[in-house]
């Protein structure tokens, strides 16, 4: 079994692993997974150490929560930490009436947005339903810019869901957290830009940021982090790959921010590649531990669709990385120079 450290948010209420598993894949992200190798990735994450899974209602609508929860069946609950989230509410459909989403082979669903009181409610008890648990450790406002993926020059606030879901989900969840029914209360986003209104306007445990802090972006560190600290907020890291392309480098088709690399990423993650490969150190591996090096952030939560993929991200995450890359990176400025940097002597 690996060993991975652990590390709290929530006052020390919860403790997670540095890695986790994120539910995308369970939820046939892209392309379909195969049930039974659903149930074996999630086995084979326990296996190895890992006691944080993600996941979503809306990944799958509703397959992700069902599959894990099918999964986790025979483990030890107590031992597990899941977080899951609110803010989309899933309306049956017909079939005539499904149309090709981000989920392959999903069930007749459509995913509104709702962050009122009722259907932040109705949310939570469809996903207790779905997990098959009792309790959900971490509870989540999903998407609340209505899963924007813009691109530097558009503005992160053109869909804003903030009030609504300050005003609606964020007082159910508090009160619940204050009841001792769920230990954490998050942001979970593809952008850090809307979080800096949110650790402002409430006392959130933890924000699950999608990439933005990873090897190849680091602009949260000047303005969010700092708040975040002022207030007690943990960051989990969601696509530490970039949306893929920091685990496939700067080939043709690489994804970044789920769309196709701009020239100058495809350029910077070349760079970042070639200080990689002097080191021989493959570049997925840096990009999984470089955040991790951060005071607040608490987990990297990659996505796999196979116990291989899930292996290999483990192999990733204790890969030796010499001290000397990192400052490479730096020298080079190809992180920024604020980063902390992981150290072999911490």
């Amino acid at each position: 079994m690996s060993i991975l450290e652990k590390r709290s948010l929530a006052g020390g209420r919860l403790n997670v692993t540095t890695m986790g598993l994120g539910g995308t894949g369970l939820g046939n992200m892209y392309r379909a997974t195969d049930p039974k190798v659903a149930h074996e990735t999630v086995h084979a994450a326990f296996g190895n150490g890992l006691r944080y899974f993600d996941t979503a209602p809306v990944y799958g609508f509703g397959l992700a929560e069902t599959r894990l929860g099918e999964a986790i069946r025979t483990l030890p609950r107590g031992e597990i930490v899941i977080s899951s989230k609110v803010g989309y509410d899933l309306v049956p459909i017909p079939d005539s009436e499904v149309k090709p989403v981000l989920w392959d082979e999903a069930p007749p669903f459509r995913a509104d947005f709702d962050y009122s009181r009722d259907a932040v409610l109705r949310s939570i008890e469809n996903s207790l339903k779905r997990l098959g648990t009792d309790y959900i450790d971490m509870l989540a406002i999903h998407d609340p810019d209505e899963a924007i993926h813009f691109v530097k020059g558009e503005d992160p606030y053109a869909r804003s869901r903030l009030r609504e879901a300050m005003d609606g989900a964020y007082p159910v969840l508090s009160d619940l957290r204050s009841q001792g029914v769920i230990k954490a209360v998050g942001v979970g986003i593809n952008q850090w830009e809307m979080l800096s209104d949110f650790v402002e306007a409430g006392q959130f445990d933890y924000f699950l940021l999608a990439g933005r802090y990873t090897l190849l972006e680091q602009e949260p560190l000047a303005t969010l982090f700092p708040a975040c600290e002022r207030k007690g907020t943990k960051l989990v890291i969601g696509g530490p790959y970039n949306s893929g392309i920091l685990a496939t480098g700067a080939v043709q088709g690489a994804t970044f921010n789920t769309r196709n690399a701009p020239q100058a990423v495809l350029d910077r993650v070349a760079s970042l590649n070639a200080v990689c490969e002097s080191y021989g150190v493959p570049l997925p591996a840096a990009a999984l531990q470089f955040p991790l090096a951060h005071k607040l952030v608490v987990s990297v939560i990659p996505g796999a669709r196979s116990v291989a993929e899930l292996e290999q991200n483990l192999k990733y995450m204790q890969w030796p990385i010499p001290d000397g890359l990192w400052t490479d990176l730096k020298s080079q400025k190809l992180i920024d120079e604020a980063s902390p940097i992981p150290s072999k002597a911490a």
